[in-house]
């Protein structure tokens, strides 16, 4: 079995250890390496493109949000292997976690889960879909119904300008010519959760081929490319809340 490739940026100490340490111990996992800032830790990224990067948003040289995107632009789009990034974050302040979700990765967690459940977001991310905590994903809801009631405007921080704009007119006549089924809306809104689909598939008591064979109707119908940016729509048009 190929094991996925685990890289860890964290600049904590103890918990840097603790993370390599229960990763190291799972079976199919294998990490590739660790670092303690952000300008190691965009060395070791680019060095081993690894399968799935942890990084944490808190980091002293320069933090997590801006390293995930100083990685992206540094590899090729669709380059092989394809390193999706797992953010973690401690705080769940609006500013961070919107500029988390602007700064292209792929998953985003509170750090206070389990190991187990890290486990279970690594493997979920590695597979191409992407986890959203499930507080990370009320803050961005929140967010864009205040879009949706007012002019777009730009959410400033002090990493960088992000947006988070209401649904476009175009994607407004998608939903009307291909509107989702109501078991599509309850998955829709699981995924937003962030919920994998296993987890949906016990919540909803159906089978795990049934809820993909969901998500695709539900990408192809959203003409998304993806379950984040599914979310994303979902979130900005009022489709779940």
């Amino acid at each position: 079995m190929t094991k996925i490739r685990v890289a860890l940026v964290e600049d904590h100490d103890l918990t840097r250890v603790g993370i390599r340490t229960a990763l190291q111990q799972r079976d199919g996992i294998e990490v590739v390496g660790d670092a303690a800032n952000a300008t190691e830790g965009l060395k070791l990224l680019q060095s081993s493109k690894p399968d799935v990067a942890i990084v944490d948003i808190g980091l002293p040289d320069f933090d997590g949000i801006e390293l995930t995107q100083k990685f992206k632009n540094s590899i090729a789009k669709g380059s092989d292997p394809d390193t999706k990034v797992l953010i973690l974050t401690f705080q769940d302040n609006e500013e961070e976690v919107l500029a988390a979700f602007a700064a292209g990765a792929d998953s985003y967690c509170m750090k206070d889960i389990s190991f187990d459940q890290l486990l279970d977001v690594v493997k979920v991310t590695h597979e191409g879909n992407s986890w959203i905590d499930p507080a990370i994903a009320r803050i961005v809801l929140k967010q864009a119904r205040t879009e949706a009631q007012t002019p777009a405007e730009e959410q400033k921080s002090e990493h960088k300008k992000v947006t988070i704009n209401a649904a476009e007119p175009e994607f407004s006549h998608i939903i009307e010519t291909y509107p989702l089924t109501e078991r599509e809306l309850e998955v829709l809104e699981l995924i937003v959760q962030g919920y994998s689909n296993a987890a949906i598939a016990e919540k909803l008591y159906i089978t795990v081929g049934t809820v993909k064979t969901h998500v695709r109707n539900i990408l192809n119908k959203l003409c998304a490319d993806d379950r984040t940016q599914a979310a994303v729509l979902a979130l900005r048009s009022g489709l779940v809340g």
